[in-house]
């Protein structure tokens, strides 16, 4: 395991943002439960672009989308998290990066050109994020961990209880082919909804509409940041 690693963190930084205020404490927990030292750096999504920004981001060990959609350019966050897909690079994606991970691989995997984010564009024909019935704004609820998943064996448990604040998740028009595989299922909720996705033969690509950074405002490590740093370090 290498020692020292940096993260790039994909969004438009807004430090009134709680999930902002928590990703670098919770980075330093990871760090000091892996006896790493880890550094990050803050990629606003217009820096990311076909040419120059391809290259701003493959420098780090690992890219994290983070919270804070609408993104100031949604084309340079589907690009980065394009590159972590085809790349193989550490990716983990919370709440916005959760739904913009499902329309880069609507888009480019299953072909869906079409694919579309209704918070940006809601009168598209297919729109593969769509407003949630009930809201998860400022929340906190149980989340059920599939077996056999990576987030499983990052909690080491089946369920965990992990805080919300977004609007929009996977809509259940398009749910079953967009985790037939290779991105798949991992946890869903006691209403059954999706709740965090992972991608097939992949060395870390993990989504959650869940904020688990939220714990570092807490003082805790959230284990699924300890596992995508681990992934990140090695």
């Amino acid at each position: 395991m290498r020692k020292n690693i940096t993260v790039g963190l994909i969004g438009d930084r807004d430090q009134s943002v709680p999930a902002h205020q928590a990703i670098p404490l919770a980075l330093q927990l990871a760090a000091d439960a892996l006896h790493i030292e880890v550094g990050h750096e803050w990629v606003p999504t217009e820096q990311v672009t076909p040419i120059a920004g391809i290259s701003r981001i493959s420098q780090f060990d690992g890219l994290w989308c983070v919270p804070g959609s609408p993104y100031r350019s949604m084309d340079g966050a589907l690009l980065s998290i394009r590159h972590a897909r085809e790349r193989a690079i550490p990716f983990l994606g919370t709440c916005g990066g959760f739904q913009h991970a499902i329309v880069e691989y609507a888009r480019n995997v299953l072909g869906w050109a079409d694919a579309e984010h209704a918070e940006t564009a809601p009168g598209a024909a297919r729109v593969v994020i769509s407003a949630l019935e009930c809201a998860l704004v400022e929340t906190t609820s149980s989340v059920r961990l599939f077996p056999g998943t990576r987030i499983a064996s990052a909690y080491g448990v089946n369920e965990t209880r992990e805080g919300y604040r977004c609007r929009y998740g996977l809509n259940p028009e398009f749910q079953a082919a967009l985790v037939a595989g290779p991105l798949r299922a991992a946890a869903d909720d006691e209403t059954g909804e999706v709740r965090a996705v992972e991608l097939d033969d992949h060395p870390f690509f993990v989504a959650t509409l869940f904020q688990p950074e939220r714990a570092a405002l807490e003082g805790q490590s959230a284990p699924l940041i300890v596992s995508f740093v681990s992934a990140c370090a090695r």
